[in-house]
């Protein structure tokens, strides 16, 4: 094998699949990188190297996590997987002498010295050593088959499909725009060697004529042809997007837990780049191929001689450009992180500019800003420097090569072998050769970009929906609406994740309040999400009444649940709309109501339009508490069978809770309720309370039972509720 394989991460936390990905490669495998992050249980931290070891070892390989010095790492078997400044893992495939080489999933392959591979390799805690996993394929590996791995284009072509005609206008435009520009060279020919050497000016006006009349032509077609791509780009472009919204918008809640608001953003952004490979560098390179073919045709028939020179002085120039191809995209990449780096420090200095005052640290992040100004001013230096030596490289090229056509076409002209008006038109023959070349280059590039974007946009598009239409779901609900949890265990996905939920076992009775309470980290907001169904249980079952949840359709569920979560969104939109969403004609009653609930009344009439004043992004100008009432108002605008409150007045002060709390003891009537808790004074009243410690649940009952026992509800409530002890 000349090169190692390499593969470039897709998602900001997907390093370590990748690395796996990579090293199947190398062993002759090919191996999907949605299956490996599955095998991961990837998440929004990224993955630990015990998950990429497990996932290792499910996949055939057997390997050995270690702590070594760089003495040992040079006599251990390669490749194996490093973990990289702590925050990043690589595979590393070679050691020669003080050289190491290095499959980067962000940088691509890249190779290191001694002193900047120990940097990035050693912990900042430890110089000696460096964490490595040590992988090799076991006779397993070999007996499996390969993932298959999906390039849809297909699937893209076929948003095409319904402007077939515009496409057919366009290619028609590009065949004309070619014959028009066919004739040029020879009209240029024909001044020269029939009106110039025949001194007759009225043909001289003629050909003059024709040019301005192909002229006009070429524009227009150009222009009609820009207006059919933009209608075909703009209507691709919204049907991909739409296409994708669509499907995101099925998949699970737990899928938006495992991925980074960048990682989805980029996928939205990859459809873009799709679209314009399609419609912008595809057409623009066919029609160059057009005219490379047309021209090299005419080139031969002129002089074959001059033909070969083009053809050698192309070679070159393409060698010559390829050369530098991989040191640009380092550089390239290298840039990337530190402007990444650049634009996150300005945006925390901005952010942080209270703390970083009142704590006197001006100085200090000054200097790492000025730090990042240090080395994107190195890599302009090395930019600047790449970009010197190959524009010079090709200069020298395309002036040796216009110096060699020119002289042997002048020295064909001489010995009579061909016109001066031929040569004219051979100089125009070879500049319309040439310039195809540098698109084609582009177009390379281009399509490695677009082939990445389709792969992401693959990876959401192959996902199974959240309510799959393979499944019979039950779109009813019982009329008994008592919550049953039966042994149940729950782990968030990842390797050596310990059970965060461990057999629960708890009735929520129809029409009752059931308060959960504990210390942080107990369980309480995960076991609110599994009834949410953020998540799957690990073992066990929830049912309502006798029907398993998993059974009954999520949008039916859902329709049935009001939820208050700590982390609930506002959007940028109307007082009324944030409370009814969803409702494109809000109920007015139902908004009184809500209103009225969540104490919302005095709040909403100061302000100038009333329901209509719209809020900022992100809840901009809401206190906390006024965030949460609305987000209770929201909730209570359902009016669902089923509540769910996850420190729904956590953040209102005592006056606003007792009001809101004396408006619940009318509105829960006839519900089933669940509250999540840390401000105990909010369940008080509960008709029965759990207590849960490290995901198990040790004491229930009402207020006064827990009290009496003097158990570890007491000991939660005795610094906040008035015991009499």
């Amino acid at each position: 094998m000349l090169t190692f394989p390499h593969y470039k991460q897709q998602d900001q936390m997907d390093c370590g699949p990748t690395c796996l990905r990579i090293i199947g490669k190398h062993y002759g495998r090919a191996l999907s990188i949605q299956r490996l992050r599955a095998l991961c249980f990837v998440n929004k931290r990224g993955v630990n190297l015990l998950a990429i070891s497990e996932a290792a070892e499910k996949i055939g390989f057997r390997t050995q996590g270690v702590k070594i010095t760089l003495n040992l790492l040079k006599e251990a078997e390669l490749p194996c997987i490093l973990h990289w400044r702590q925050n990043h893992y690589v595979v590393l495939y070679k050691i020669k002498g003080d050289k190491f080489y290095i499959s980067d999933p962000v940088q691509g392959l890249i190779v290191s010295d001694e002193e900047a591979f120990t940097k990035n390799w050693f912990s900042h805690r430890d110089f000696q050593n460096g964490v490595a996993l040590l992988i090799s394929p076991s006779p397993q590996f070999y007996q499996q088959e390969d993932d298959k791995v999906r390039l849809s284009w297909f699937s893209i072509f076929r948003y095409f499909y319904d402007y077939k005609r515009l496409v057919i206008q366009l290619l028609i435009g590009l065949g004309i725009g070619t014959l028009l520009s066919l004739v040029t060279p020879f009209l240029t020919q024909a001044i020269v060697d029939i009106g110039v050497n025949t001194r007759n000016i009225n043909f001289v006006y003629l050909i003059l004529i024709a040019q301005v009349m192909l002229f006009i032509g070429s524009t227009s077609v150009n222009f009609i042809r820009s207006w059919i791509l933009l209608h075909i780009s703009t209507r691709v472009n919204i049907s991909i997007l739409t296409d994708f919204l669509i499907k995101l918008m099925k998949l699970p809640i737990s899928y938006f837990e495992s991925k980074t608001t960048g990682d989805i953003m980029q996928r939205m952004n990859d459809q873009q780049r799709i679209e314009t490979f399609l419609t912008g560098t595809t057409l623009s390179t066919l029609f160059s191929l057009i005219n490379l073919f047309v021209f090299t045709v005419i080139l031969v028939y002129y002089d074959a001689v001059i033909f070969t020179v083009s053809l050698i002085s192309t070679v070159v120039y393409v060698g010559w450009i390829a050369l530098f191809l991989n040191r640009r995209r380092d550089l390239n990449y290298k840039q990337f992180d530190n402007s990444s780096s650049n634009q996150n420090n300005i945006v925390e200095l901005v952010s942080g500019i209270q703390e970083i005052k009142l704590n006197n640290c001006e100085q200090q992040k000054r200097w790492g800003w000025e730090h990042i100004q240090a080395k994107l001013f190195k890599y302009k230096v090395q930019n600047l420097a790449l970009n010197q030596y190959q524009q010079g490289g090709t200069l020298f090229i395309n002036q040796a090569k216009n110096i060699i056509i020119t002289f042997l076409s002048v020295k064909a002209v001489v010995n009579g072998e061909i016109t001066l008006g031929g040569m004219m038109a051979i100089q125009y023959i070879v500049g319309q050769v040439s310039n195809p070349i540098d698109q084609l280059l582009g177009f390379v590039q281009s399509y490695q970009d677009a082939k990445i974007s389709l792969e992401r946009l693959n990876d959401v598009h192959e996902l199974e929906d959240e309510e799959s239409v393979d499944k019979e779901w039950i779109y009813n609900l019982p009329e008994i609406k008592t919550i049953a949890i039966k042994n149940l265990d729950f782990r968030y996905p990842g390797a050596g994740n310990d059970l965060v939920l461990e057999n629960i076992n708890l009735i929520i009775p129809h029409g009752k309040t059931t308060a959960i309470v504990g210390m942080s980290g107990s369980g309480k907001t995960t076991l609110l999400k599994l009834l949410l169904r953020f998540y799957e249980p690990e073992k066990g079952d929830i049912k309502v009444n006798e029907t398993h949840l998993n059974q009954i359709s999520f949008k039916t569920w859902r329709n049935a649940c009001g939820t208050v979560m700590q982390d609930g969104f506002i959007f940028s939109d109307t007082i009324e709309n944030n409370i009814a969403v969803g409702d494109e004609m809000p109920d007015k009653e139902k908004l009184a109501m809500a209103i009225k609930t969540a104490n919302l009344d005095d709040y909403i009439s100061e302000l100038p339009f009333g329901l209509h004043t719209k809020i900022g992004s992100g809840a901009s100008g809401l206190s906390q508490g006024q965030k949460q009432r609305l987000l209770i108002a929201r909730a209570v605008y359902k009016n669902p069978d089923y509540l769910f409150f996850d420190e729904a007045t956590n953040a209102l002060d005592a006056n606003n809770e007792r009001v809101i709390m004396d408006n619940f003891n009318d509105f829960f009537f006839g519900r089933t309720v669940v509250i999540v808790a840390h401000r105990l004074s909010t369940v008080s009243n509960a008709d029965n309370i759990i207590v849960m410690d490290k995901g198990k649940i040790i004491e229930q009952g009402t207020h006064q039972q827990l009290a009496a026992l003097k158990g570890e509800y007491y000991g939660l409530v005795k610094n906040q509720l008035e015991l009499g002890v």
